[in-house]
């Protein structure tokens, strides 16, 4: 990431909204070789045997971290929170992991763009955020993506859009975990959080980890710990593209891991995404940007009301 960040640092052409949405073109292409490692490794061995060595190595990708800066790394405000939104992210990723080798990687990455969508009636429910009726209608508008990505399925009945409909339902349990992990950046470090993230999902699904234990290969402890450096790598970039900018500017090229996710699936699985996953993604996307963008106008209003 280094050699990446010093290249953007000595162009003088690029101003830094390219430059942000260059860090979120790098975050996509990270989070779609994560999930296609993701995905091999789950046809190898157990889903939940998969999750727990997923998050133990990005653990132990955080070592160095942890090194320098000690005990102190983990300090937390509110440990509570911490343990209640790791429960929540584990089920989410749990989800997420039993999904995904049964669903064609484009359509894991379409059905990942409803995030925000899920986030913003999150923040309306349990924060107390108000919104407009421009918002809703792109939350309306994002569902109507959701419903074109999954129609070719469930069309055919739940059997058959089982996986997708597996994803659909780690959406929002996801964002609950987001919200929360929002709050916590209030007094939490950025690094705490992922550090209490690494060991308590470990800790969570290590019971059944054991249950389902199955052999591991060489090959699988060297892919674990490079998705444990996609996931460290892709949130790095993401964190770089929206300090350089806001979301909403960067989040056009975001959909690039939509294109990445498909190149990997056709050159591994020789998945070919369909007409209706491409046009429920362009929907979805199409809502979410219009979302980011209202929160960021929404976000400089009260920083203007606050001085």
């Amino acid at each position: 990431m280094t050699v990446i960040e010093v290249a953007l640092q000595r162009s003088q052409v690029m101003g830094p909204v390219v430059r942000g949405m260059l860090w979120m073109t790098v975050c996509g292409l990270c989070f779609a070789c994560l999930n296609g490692i993701s995905r091999l490794l789950t046809e190898d061995l157990h889903v939940w045997q998969t999750q727990f060595l997923r998050y133990a190595f990005g653990g132990l990708v955080m070592l160095p971290l942890m090194w320098r800066a000690g005990l102190a790394a983990f300090r937390t405000n509110n440990l509570r929170l911490q343990v209640v939104r790791n429960a929540t992210h584990t089920v989410g990723t749990g989800l997420w992991f039993l999904a995904l080798p049964l669903v064609p990687l484009a359509e894991v990455t379409a059905i990942s763009f409803t995030g925000p969508i899920f986030m913003t009636l999150g923040a309306v429910m349990f924060l107390g955020e108000k919104v407009r009726w421009r918002r809703w209608a792109a939350i309306a508008l994002g569902f109507v993506g959701v419903l074109i990505v999954l129609w070719p399925k469930l069309s055919l009945g739940v059997s058959a859009s089982y996986g997708s409909l597996l994803l659909l339902a780690a959406a929002p349990v996801s964002a609950a975990s987001f919200l929360m992990a929002k709050v916590l950046t209030r007094h939490d470090t950025a690094e705490a959080l992922v550090l209490w993230q690494a060991v308590l999902v470990s800790l969570f699904t290590l019971p059944a980890a054991l249950w389902f234990w199955q052999p591991v290969q060489p090959w699988h402890l060297g892919a674990f710990v490079v998705v444990g450096i996609l996931g460290s790598g892709g949130h790095y970039a993401f964190n770089r593209a929206i300090k350089m900018t806001d979301v909403s500017a960067v989040q056009p090229a975001r959909f690039l891991e939509l294109v990445w996710a498909s190149v990997i699936g056709f050159l591994i699985w020789s998945d070919l995404p369909s007409a209706w996953t491409f046009a429920g993604a362009v929907v979805i996307f199409a809502s979410t940007t219009y979302i980011a963008r209202r929160e960021a106008i929404a976000e400089r209003e009260r920083r203007a009301g606050l001085r």
